[in-house]
């Protein structure tokens, strides 16, 4: 399935995040520079994006009409998802903090139920509430003892105050970001393209960024050289070519639970990524035979959800036939 290629990319660029996130607390920096920088560096891209493709004006329409929800799920997404990844970053490596994430694999499922979906019936339009599609919570789960796996062979080196302060943010995180993406696609309705939703929410955001830069300046003093660049990568990678690869996928997806966990699922492949990228900048060792073995059953389970996911899209291409 090609959203599911999107899903594994995004996670490539995703994985900055959580190495960067760490690098830049390991020498100092602030995370609620780490945090609001990454947005504003986000803005001119994307900006001048939705500018060239000309959907500037509906989505200010968007934005007009509906500001409420845009404002509310836009920090629950934005905020909710990166204030608490950048704040566990100063307490706990890339690898934990990435592997805890993943918890948004299940949570994504989960939340089926608080979505509607309209349908066309003989009697006319009805809405059905979404169920837990149980199949792809399986496979997330299989998934998920993965990425326990991977985990396991580092739970001694963290003390009790890491893993609560590095994990339990994250927890927060891991639920807000699939909740926050869903209730957005719900608000947008497919009226906006993926560019232009992100930015919109973006845009939403920027107050709280301006005044957690503001309390940082209080608090700190301005950020490094450093943690600028670092930040301003982040934002370019992670802000604007993972969550619009991100986004575009589930927006392909959207009506479906089963594939919209299976996209969902995609980023599992960060963890993998991030001990990679941690080996090569930070110096990590090579993961034990244990790590190996969780790494292993993550990429049989995203096969799994790639085959499940083709099932289905052939029964409904049988169906339209029929």
């Amino acid at each position: 399935m090609r959203e599911i290629g999107l899903g594994v990319l995004a996670s490539l660029f995703f994985a900055v995040t959580f190495i960067l996130n760490r690098s830049m607390e390991l020498s100092g920096g602030s995370w609620m520079w780490s945090a609001s920088l990454r947005y504003f560096f986000m803005v001119p891209f994307l900006l001048a994006i939705v500018l060239f493709r000309g959907g500037l004006k509906p989505l200010f329409v968007e934005m007009k009409n509906q500001p409420i929800p845009w404002f509310s799920w836009s920090f629950v997404a934005f905020v909710l998802f990166y204030a608490p990844i950048t704040f566990a970053a100063a307490y706990a490596p890339g690898w934990l903090i990435s592997g805890t994430f993943q918890l948004s694999i299940v949570a994504g499922v989960l939340l089926a139920p608080l979505f509607v979906l309209t349908l066309q019936t003989s009697e006319g339009m009805r809405k059905v509430r979404q169920h837990i599609p149980l199949i792809s919570l399986v496979i997330s789960m299989v998934i998920l003892i993965g990425i326990v796996l991977i985990q396991l062979p580092h739970i001694n080196e963290v003390s009790i105050t890491t893993l609560l302060l590095g994990t339990i943010p994250v927890v927060i995180a891991a639920f807000a970001y699939p909740l926050g993406n869903r209730k957005m696609m719900e608000v947008c309705g497919g009226r906006l393209d993926t560019f232009s939703r992100v930015l919109g929410m973006t845009l939403a955001t920027i107050p709280f960024w301006i005044l957690l830069a503001i309390y940082a300046f209080w608090t700190v003093g301005l950020p490094s050289g450093s943690q600028i660049f670092q930040s301003f990568v982040i934002g370019i990678s992670s802000g604007v070519i993972a969550t619009t690869l991100f986004f575009t996928a589930t927006d392909r997806v959207r009506d479906h639970q089963g594939k919209l966990a299976a996209v969902e699922a995609t980023q599992s492949m960060q963890i993998l990524f991030v001990i990679v990228g941690e080996m090569m900048l930070l110096g990590l060792p090579l993961p034990d035979p244990v790590a190996l073995w969780g790494i292993i059953i993550i990429i049989i389970g995203l096969f799994s959800h790639s085959f499940y996911t083709k099932i289905i899209k052939e029964k409904q291409a049988s169906r339209s036939v029929v």
